[in-house]
């Protein structure tokens, strides 16, 4: 589900889950659009990284204002990762496309970036 197609519908879904913490990825909008005043409206505060034509991910809570602590993976420059401090939790959304087809010249860049996820932690 994509912020840019409608954002209200990933309202609507929020406000019919009533999720506490919700991770999304592939919001296919720039930082600037992304819908705060409508997810505040909502009852959700939220963190995010935007970035087109298909990146962009984002963490909306409603247990509290998440606070970024992270926003891209080491070594990408896409936007597909977001870490936010919330309630003494660090969440983490991270969109990682499949890189069809393996092998092949997309394939081990991705696999790179997964495996290990730059030096990231690896507890989870």
């Amino acid at each position: 589900m994509a912020i840019a197609s409608p954002p209200d519908t990933v309202v609507a879904w929020l406000g019919d889950t009533r999720r506490h913490v919700v991770c999304l990825q592939e919001l296919k909008t720039l930082y600037e659009m992304f819908p705060v005043r409508m997810l505040a409206n909502s009852g959700y505060a939220a963190a995010w990284a935007g970035q087109k034509p298909r990146r962009g991910v984002a963490i909306p809570s409603r247990i509290g204002d998440p606070v970024a602590t992270r926003a891209r993976l080491p070594g990408d420059p896409n936007e597909r990762h977001i870490e936010a401090a919330i309630g003494g939790l660090i969440i983490a959304s991270i969109c990682l496309p499949n890189g069809n087809p393996q092998p092949g010249p997309r394939f081990d860049p991705r696999l790179a970036r997964s495996s290990g996820s730059g030096g990231m932690r690896r507890d989870c």
